[in-house]
């Protein structure tokens, strides 16, 4: 099917079957093809993928749909996802803005908001992905055991399958998970995370109200979350400052905050190579020598 074949289906998948009055590429992420799809109706955004993982898209609508209902943040409106043998896509809302004064001020205090919406364990309902690869969640009593557990161990075993995890690397590693009680909080509260909050998965809407997007949600200790906007860059200083104004961060924030960075760098080591294991390497480093 050509492209244009895989839109009018999605749209006839979430109940718009005007005509497709235009469309085009659009930057959206490394992972899917992005389009505009302007309809007589409405206009889109819709992600597509010919290859995938089962419920891939399914789970982003989960994610979206799960910030929505806190009523916290701003996240686009999710008309539908579909997956079939050939594809996969999923239809947005079509957000378009730019950032005002106010744009990082909000972002901060939204974030903040989102961060004290609290769940009953750490971890989450259903299992997801960040980018490609997937993610375990279920339920757990213990910030410390869910964070060894469902993020690192998991991307340590998925980079010794792709040749990523040299012996020195594994055996730092493995001593740091198992003692990370001497950095990790015993008395965190499960805060819901978007989990994947780096400057490119939030964009500013009409008036500049920011809208988060690309979510791979659980319930983790907050400043998990605060750690990964510093690692990549994306986030004005305001945005810090107006989230600590609502979601004051802890004295020893910095001190665990590479800790924390260290579970997205695992991430991008076997997302995109050994480009990344050198910054894997110098965390290891500091907390285990």
């Amino acid at each position: 099917m050509n492209v244009l074949e895989i839109l009018r289906e999605a749209l006839d998948a979430v109940g718009d079957r005007t005509a497709i009055r235009q469309y085009r590429r659009v930057r959206g992420g490394d992972i899917n093809e992005s389009f505009f799809v302007q309809s007589e109706r409405q206009p889109y955004f819709v992600k597509l993928r010919r290859t995938y993982p089962p419920r891939f898209f399914h789970c982003e609508a989960a994610g979206l749909e799960a910030l929505r209902q806190t009523e916290a943040v701003h996240v686009p409106a999710v008309y539908g996802a579909k997956e079939t043998k050939d594809y996969g896509v999923l239809v947005l809302e079509w957000i378009e803005g730019n950032e005002t004064s106010l744009t990082a001020e909000q972002l901060g205090h939204a974030v903040a908001k989102l961060h004290q919406c609290e769940g009953p364990a750490f971890g989450f309902a259903e299992d997801n992905f960040i980018g490609l690869l997937p993610q375990q969640n279920g339920w757990y009593d213990s910030w410390i055991d869910y964070y060894r557990e469902r993020r690192l161990l998991p991307q340590m075993k998925r980079a010794e399958e792709k040749g990523r995890m040299p012996l020195g690397r594994r055996k730092k590693l493995e001593a740091l998970m198992s003692s990370l009680e001497k950095w990790l909080p015993k008395d965190a509260t499960p805060s819901l995370l978007h989990g994947d909050l780096w400057g490119g998965n939030w964009l500013a809407g009409a008036n500049g109200v920011p809208y988060l997007i690309d979510p791979a949600v659980f319930y983790g200790h907050h400043e998990f979350e605060i750690a990964f906007t510093e690692l990549f860059g994306g986030f004005p200083q305001r945005f810090y400052e107006a989230y600590n104004e609502q979601r004051p961060l802890s004295p020893e924030y910095e001190e665990r905050k590479p800790l924390y960075q260290l579970f997205y760098l695992l991430v991008h080591l076997n997302l995109f190579g050994e480009t990344y294991g050198r910054a894997v390497d110098r965390i290891l480093e500091r907390y285990v020598g």
